[in-house]
């Protein structure tokens, strides 16, 4: 059998079980639910009938993704990847590059011929089906391909723009990551980040996933406009301190100790 065969199988038979065990889960009103964005609140409201799901959206270790520390390590990581300093170094990461919106990104680089454009991506997908993309669309020569690795701050520090254009993400951390380091990033409407994020100023979000010609657009803006895109790795950096682990782990607790507290009150000594 192909690695790649196998691949979807357990693919489909892993998010199989998952929706399976969401719909028995999800709907039984004794299970307290809280969701990583107003976007997955919304649709646990659709296909689960739980309405008003309080939002705690996923942390970031601000120590570790940081300005500060992805340029400390730029020089290296560029090195490692043979980056030049005149090209424009975009990054995926994510271990289902299709739903990421690899192909889209593919596409834009393609209409970016002319610009000194690089795309790095990172995750652990199988990557003929991208290989064999990137060669139709003659930007193979354009891409690295790098296994996920535990320390995926270097992947930060070696790009200029974080790009994923995704068709479905319950939040996606990398975007936030990628923000916590001052990267712009480019995601769509149908990440849950996105919801939490201001267009224009610390990213920019893509309405349409598949548009390849907007994305490419995109892009070029942030490439050609160095000022504008510097103040929106900035802006980014700002937002990101609204999602750390300390703010997390804050809103989960009050949440638990509510829970607690209802409980104890309806089920007195």
């Amino acid at each position: 059998m192909q690695p790649s065969f196998l691949r979807r199988l357990h693919r489909a038979v892993y998010y199989g079980l998952l929706a399976s065990l969401e719909k028995r889960i999800y709907s039984s009103r004794r299970v307290a639910l809280t969701a990583v964005s107003p976007r997955t609140a919304e649709l646990l409201g659709k296909y689960f009938h739980r309405r008003g799901v309080p939002v705690i959206p996923n942390g970031v270790d601000a120590l570790q993704f940081s300005p500060a520390a992805r340029l400390a390590r730029r020089e290296h990581a560029r090195a490692r990847w043979h980056f030049r300093a005149s090209e424009f170094v975009l990054l995926l990461i994510g271990n289902d590059w299709d739903n990421k919106g690899l192909p889209a990104i593919l596409e834009a680089l393609a209409a970016l011929s002319d610009l000194p454009a690089k795309l790095l991506i990172v995750g652990n997908d199988a990557i003929a089906p991208s290989l064999g993309l990137a060669q139709r669309f003659g930007v193979v020569d354009c891409c690295v391909w790098e296994p996920a690795t535990p320390d995926i701050l270097e992947a930060y520090a070696a790009a200029d723009l974080y790009v994923s254009p995704s068709k479905e993400d319950s939040f996606g951390i990398p975007v936030a990551e990628a923000m916590a380091c001052g990267l712009p990033a480019i995601t769509s409407i149908f990440a849950g980040v996105s919801s939490l994020l201001h267009d224009g100023v610390d990213s920019l979000i893509l309405r349409d996933p598949h548009d390849a010609k907007t994305l490419a657009t995109m892009i070029r803006a942030l490439y050609e406009k160095a000022e504008w895109r510097s103040r929106m790795g900035q802006a980014a950096a700002r937002a990101s301190l609204e999602w750390t682990w300390d703010r997390n782990a804050a809103a989960v607790w009050d949440f638990l100790t509510e829970l607690s507290a209802r409980k104890n009150s309806s089920h007195p000594s």
